[in-house]
């Protein structure tokens, strides 16, 4: 069964015959297989071409900075699911992918397409300074938060954002999306009237997207990072498991405030 048109039923990355395997226009074993590492494969098997030493440099520094964060619920997640289910290597990183959302690691992506508005707001505006502080000005206003800024341990700044910005400059890869950034970081705190610093999600697309990433593909460099990360956390988690403690704990630290046993059948719940 159809749905909607479907008429281009090709595809560009890769094919085979009895003889040989091509990706983007390489051949797999001749090529590239020892020929260059996974951020390159990465790049061009997302983009369709070879990153420039200033793209790779970029990308790696982004993968870098976020492939571990710690007990985040995402990874609590996953090694739960591993204790649960031991054979289960597959379904505890979903469980842990899953998990990346708006809120932890997800939040890239939101704060990257925030970023795209704002560049392109600052050619009504006139300048980069003046959208961003219209946007922060909007948000304020509808009392919702500004994406790519605060943390809430890092009041001071967060020094994987203050790298990965530092990188870009030294590369000459930041450019509009990197500025955008920067100014939200000057307007955004005396807008809100708190502490808001840079923080690595908006880092990790300001910088990438300048780099030449494509937006609708931002969400896979922290889905490739943290997938790393959980790689460790299950590792661990099959010799040191973890996994029921967290689970205790949460049953510990939760209190029941439901109807007392024996209400919903005298009809008081």
């Amino acid at each position: 069964m159809r749905i909607g048109k479907q008429d281009q039923a090709f595809t560009a990355i890769a094919t085979s015959d009895a003889a040989s395997i091509t990706v983007r226009g390489h051949d797999l074993c001749g090529e590239l297989i020892g020929h260059i590492d996974f951020t390159d494969y990465f790049w061009l098997l997302v983009t369709g071409a070879r990153p420039t030493p200033a793209q790779k440099a970029m990308l790696d520094a982004c993968l870098v900075s976020i492939a571990e964060h710690g007990l985040v619920p995402s990874v609590q997640a996953a090694r739960m699911t591993l204790a649960a289910a031991p054979e289960a290597w597959q379904g505890a990183m979903a469980a842990g992918l899953l998990g990346m959302g708006s809120v932890v690691a997800g939040s890239s992506e939101v704060a990257g397409r925030y970023l795209v508005e704002i560049v392109e707001a600052a050619e009504q505006a006139g300048s980069i300074e003046a959208a961003a502080r219209a946007s922060v000005e909007e948000l304020k206003a509808k009392r919702r938060k500004v994406p790519g800024l605060g943390h809430p341990q890092h009041n001071a700044g967060d020094p994987r954002a203050d790298r990965l910005l530092a990188i870009a400059d030294e590369l000459g890869v930041a450019g509009p999306h990197v500025g955008a950034l920067r100014a939200l970081g000057r307007v955004g705190p005396g807008i809100m009237d708190r502490p808001l610093p840079i923080n690595i999600s908006g880092a990790i697309p300001a910088v990438i997207l300048d780099a030449g990433w494509p937006v609708e593909a931002l969400k896979a460099v922290p889905l490739l990072a943290r997938a790393g990360g959980l790689a460790a956390h299950l590792l661990e988690e099959s010799r040191r498991s973890i996994g029921f403690i967290m689970s205790h704990a949460a049953d510990q630290a939760i209190s029941y405030d439901g109807a007392p046993a024996g209400a919903a059948a005298s009809g008081d719940a």
